[in-house]
């Protein structure tokens, strides 16, 4: 039932039309009626909806968006799928490119009370906010001289080129300001994923400790260095933080898979399962990155993972798939739950951007795969829960590496090799109510590429 693509360039290669907006929705539909996972859950997606070219057409003209059109295709289960109208800010998004003061931030509030504070949870080096001096752990209660409550508009306050935080601290359980404000600018900046890394020696182990944030592409050659230095240095345990990392690129996941295994090369990662447009099909462990460069493995039979509410998509595949092989034992809070697949699909004959149309820059983001582990184990919905449940101590954050940080130091404890006294505050005294990555098209996406 889909319309045949009309032109969208005149005779003149300088002079392009816009595409109009039934075109544009056309693509929509004919694009989530080919791929979208639930497909059959989605009644006006179904291969008979239209027994005349004249009905789809007038389906079609009953939306007066794409956006309405896309909103209205989705299954009541999906959570993550979206639709874009500039499918340049999404590629950039899905690369670490953003307009960034460099910091990444968790908006809480104390329970009990309308105070809420900004906590850094980390920033990007070369950055306005590292420049300034920001670090990890520090917190603030006004932006732009607005005290910060359960009503503000984060999003909106931080939407100029730059804004002012004013940092805080608490004294006594109350919030209090201090005499120290800073003023942020926001440049373009592309984020390494692979944040820390670091050897800790004991006197009975070396443990590699790695703060991973996204499972991106471009940086895949920097993730396998660092498995060389923990290769090179015969660490006996491994910790990944994945507590900041909503997900990414499949393809990193199983490559940083077969990082810390090895032993299981072309046994099966994970399988992914389609609609029935398609066959399902399996990844596998292999023995190199995209590149081609050979993977670094540490040949490990047990690692351990730090988790919290944010960790999803491509992380909890790691976690899921690896389950099937060696012993992961997860630190930390519940995961978020997404075990599918998404992937950008361009107006174009394949979906692919090249030929694609160039009269308008809408691209779709859907769901099209969920995945399993090789023991058929997958549809965790409700996100996987930890062995050893642990929140982060946003009141006495320390520095990633620091054998006292919260997380890591319930990692190291667990492994034997170090004791440290118990948060001082427990989670019911704290709320998260926003994360500034929340509005990024990236977010808690786990896509193939």
């Amino acid at each position: 039932m889909s319309l045949s693509i009309i032109s969208c360039k005149d005779d003149f290669d300088d002079i392009i039309e816009p595409t109009e907006t039934i075109d544009i929705q056309n693509f929509v539909w004919r694009a989530m009626n080919d791929f979208y996972l639930y497909k059959a859950d989605s009644p006006d997606l179904g291969n008979d909806r239209f027994s005349t070219q004249e009905e789809f057409i007038n389906y079609l003209k009953s939306y007066n968006s794409p956006e309405n059109l896309f909103e209205d295709l989705l299954a009541t289960q999906d959570r993550f799928s979206i639709i874009v109208s500039d499918y340049t800010a999404l590629e950039n998004s899905l690369s670490g490119v953003n307009q960034s003061t460099g910091l990444r931030i968790t908006y809480l509030q104390q329970s009990g009370s309308n105070q809420v504070y900004g906590f850094i949870r980390y920033v990007l080096p070369g950055s306005s906010a590292d420049e300034k001096g920001l670090e990890r752990g520090m917190i603030f209660n006004k932006i732009n001289d607005e005290t910060l409550t359960i009503d503000s508009n984060f999003l909106e306050l931080t939407s100029g080129n730059s804004y002012t935080i004013q940092l805080a601290q608490f004294v006594d359980d109350e919030l209090v300001s201090i005499d120290q404000s800073v003023i942020l600018e926001k440049r373009v900046i592309q984020e390494n994923p692979v944040h820390y890394s670091e050897v800790l020696n004991f006197d009975t182990a070396k443990i590699g400790y790695l703060v991973y944030n996204n499972f991106r592409g471009d940086f895949d050659s920097e993730l396998n260095a660092v498995f060389q230095n923990f290769n090179a240095n015969n660490v006996d345990e491994l910790i990944i933080d994945l507590r900041y990392n909503s997900g990414g690129s499949v393809e990193s996941c199983k490559d940083l898979a077969s990082m810390i295994t090895g032993q299981f090369n072309n046994q099966v990662f994970a399988r992914q399962i389609y609609n029935s447009n398609f066959d399902p099909d399996e990844l596998f462990f292999d023995s190199t990155i995209r590149s081609g460069e050979s993977i670094n493995s540490l040949n490990l039979s047990k690692v351990y993972i730090l988790t919290s509410r944010n960790s999803a998509s491509a992380s909890e595949l790691l976690i899921n798939s690896l389950n099937a092989y060696i012993d992961v034992v997860q630190i930390g809070e519940t995961t978020v739950g997404k075990f599918e697949a998404s992937r950008t699909l361009y107006d174009s004959p394949n979906y692919n951007k090249s030929n694609a149309n160039i009269g308008h820059t809408y691209a779709l983001q859907p769901l099209i795969s969920k995945l399993e582990n090789a023991n058929g184990q997958g549809d965790y919905a409700e996100g996987l829960i930890p062995q050893f449940q642990k929140t982060e101590d946003f009141r006495d954050a320390k520095a990633f590496g620091d054998t006292s940080e919260s997380l890591l130091s319930e990692a190291l404890n667990i492994i034997g090799v170090a004791r440290s006294k118990p948060s001082k505050i427990n989670q019911q005294e704290v709320e998260v109510i926003f994360e500034d990555h929340q509005n990024k098209p990236n977010y808690q996406k786990m896509y193939l590429d």
